[in-house]
């Protein structure tokens, strides 16, 4: 740690402010925000099990702190949100642009009001609808408007100053107010039934139409009852199609938050009147700081004082200041705003939908070719390896309690999955659940393939810690493969907590590397540790996977070697011709002795035996849910 920064550490006040980290040019790398800001300043120095542990991050870009103590929570959020504004650091998640968003304002002041895009909402007594999540979204929405609505287009200048009517008035679609005179009474029917209409309030709109229908029928004004018909009609299949989201009718914003590694994707889902009119999703990279800050930055800056604010804001988990967050939104919207993280139930419903919008969005961008050469070279660096780990092999074992001893290899080719390259291998000298032997005699084949054909990868990753590292460094050893880099990648664990009463912790994930004391503790949001992790996780998955079929298997042909008189030949025959144990039981007496060297009386045992087992089974599983009904133990399986 940097002198200047460690001094100001022993000095921080124990009071709520912003914190603002420096580079070496005394540029704004990260601006926060704190209750105490001693605390949360130094959890970032922390060298614990916590997996907040920054310093590997701060070591390299921070060079000075500054703090700024303020009254009380409400004001380090405004601070920080003006001084994200000002100095827009590199680490802080920030809207690039915040004329992204499309709504529609409606003057309810002005004697014929008109419905024009805008892009930023203000406190001028209008009526905002929106954000629209495209620009043909909004089109659309203008398209029912101005067919059916029969609101003005043109602008306040031609309002006052046109002297014909136009087009739109010729084809039915305004009534002139520019030109004729129009009552306002009249007019501001329409009016109103646009609002309903962007509020999505199908029922009170519909409903108020008809009756309009028919007092302009009994009044035989059948041209203006038709129009009303035809608008009726539209607007019930326009409306159908609109999603409930709410049945409250409130206006929400919800946001989803995905993350992988330093990549960060947040989801924000608009609904409006009850239901939902879009949503955007905002990507980051480089984002190394914790989630909960992440958040919090994120929406206090989302609101910005242009934009619109819902009563609702729903998150998928707390931002560590929801109740300041909360008071700076009613105070921008003039009303009580509600910042909500549900666990249950509708609500609930809407934050799943945001999350799972967010991992889309995040699964649909993938890195550039350059952000992934970075990736492994700053891997390379932390390792201390010889080269890029541009191709990696990850290895796992898998048995069930020492047997379907099996083991797999995944790998990938510039942080991608190539599956091209992945295998599977029967542990064929080693019995028992020794992991070691077996890594060895694995990673021996692997080697000696690998060498005959000059297919080697960079990196070589096994799932475990010194002992499998170990092993595996041996198989190398033996075959004088001295060319490609050993990493092993021990799992994150629970850890002993003395308290039962405290949450307990979680050990952060461990690289060993060979003719290292230590491991290699990697940033725990880093894309680094991602492509080991993600690498690992799918080496596991591979090779349960197969360990299971082989399980299932070796069940099954032991369940013909217990058949009298069904010798390693006969069970061989069987499974050659009929492929498997299943079809073995489906087959008839008359197809069993089919089989070369069975004969019709090995075939009576053999069918007579599977038959009867399966009987047995199903009448001890019949004989246990009856039991279970009646509250009573099931019975032994017989024999």
């Amino acid at each position: 740690m940097r002198e200047a920064v460690a001094q100001k550490l022993e000095t921080l006040p124990s009071a709520p402010g912003v914190y603002v980290m420096r580079g070496k040019a005394g540029e704004v790398i990260y601006v926060g925000k704190a209750v105490n800001l001693r605390n949360r300043v130094r959890s970032y120095f922390t060298r614990s099990s916590d997996t907040r542990a920054f310093v590997a991050v701060l070591d390299r870009y921070l060079f000075d702190l500054e703090t700024v103590v303020v009254s009380n929570e409400k004001e380090a959020l405004l601070l920080e949100n003006e001084l994200i504004k000002k100095h827009r650091p590199r680490f802080n998640v920030q809207l690039r642009d915040d004329k992204n968003f499309l709504n529609l304002r409606l003057d309810v002041k002005h004697p014929f009001p008109r419905l024009e895009t805008v892009r930023r909402t203000q406190r001028d007594g209008a009526r905002y609808f929106g954000p629209y999540s495209s620009a043909s979204s909004l089109r659309e929405t203008l398209r029912v408007v101005n067919k059916y609505f029969q609101l003005r287009t043109c602008t306040d200048h031609m309002l006052e100053s046109r002297r014909r009517p136009c087009l739109l008035h010729q084809i039915g679609r305004c009534p002139a107010p520019c030109v004729f005179p129009i009552a306002e009474s009249k007019y501001r029917e329409n009016v109103e039934a646009v609002e309903l209409f962007l509020e999505g309030r199908a029922g009170p709109l519909i409903e108020s139409l008809r009756t309009r229908m028919k007092a302009a029928s009994s009044k035989m004004e059948y041209e203006e009852a038709a129009r009303l018909r035809d608008q009726v009609i539209a607007l019930e299949r326009s409306l159908e199609r609109q999603k409930i989201a709410s049945p409250d009718g409130v206006d929400q914003d919800v946001f989803g938050f995905h993350r992988e590694a330093d990549r960060l994707v947040v989801y924000a889902l608009w609904i409006r009147g009850g239901r939902i009119s879009g949503g955007q999703a905002f990507h980051f990279s480089g984002q190394e700081f914790p989630d909960e800050e992440l958040l919090g930055s994120f929406v206090n800056g989302y609101y910005g004082e242009e934009h619109f604010v819902p009563r609702e804001v729903l998150l998928p988990f707390e931002p560590g200041e929801s109740d300041p967050l909360a008071e700076v939104l009613s105070e921008r919207k003039g009303e009580k705003v509600k910042v909500l993280t549900p666990q249950r139930g509708a609500r609930a419903e809407l934050l799943r939908m945001a999350q799972d919008n967010a991992a889309r969005a995040a699964s649909e961008r993938k890195r550039t070719r350059e952000e992934t050469e970075a990736v492994l070279d700053r891997l390379q660096d932390r390792l201390g390896l010889r080269r890029r780990p541009t191709r990696i092999e990850c290895f796992d074992v898998s048995h069930f309690q020492g047997r379907a001893l099996v083991a797999s290899q995944v790998a990938a080719l510039e942080g991608e999955p190539d599956k091209s390259r992945y295998r599977r291998f029967h542990v064929k000298t080693v019995g028992g659940n020794d992991d070691f032997a077996s890594m060895r005699e694995v990673l021996g084949r692997r080697f000696r393939r690998g060498k005959a054909e000059g297919d080697l990868p960079d990196l070589i990753v096994i799932d475990g810690g010194k002992g499998q590292l170990a092993a595996a460094h041996a198989a190398m050893t033996d075959l004088g493969v001295d060319e490609v880099d050993l990493v092993g990648l021990a799992k994150s664990r629970d850890l002993e907590v003395a308290d039962r009463d405290v949450e307990s912790k979680r050990s952060p994930e461990r690289v060993f590397v060979l003719n290292r004391k230590d491991p290699v503790v990697l940033n725990q949001t880093s894309p680094e540790l991602l492509v080991l992790t993600r690498l690992r996780d799918e080496a596991h998955r591979f090779a349960i996977t197969f360990q299971r079929k082989q399980a299932r298997k070796s069940s099954l042909a032991s369940e013909l070697s217990a058949i009298p008189g069904v010798g390693e030949g006969r069970k061989k025959a069987l499974l050659r011709h009929f492929g498997s144990v299943k079809k073995v039981r489906l087959a008839t007496i008359e197809q069993l002795a089919e089989v070369e060297g069975l004969g019709p009386a090995v075939a009576e045992r053999v069918h007579a035996h599977l038959h009867h087992a399966k009987d047995a089974d199903d009448e001890v599983r019949t004989a246990s849910l009856e039991d279970a009904d009646e509250g009573l133990p099931p019975p032994a399986a017989p024999g």
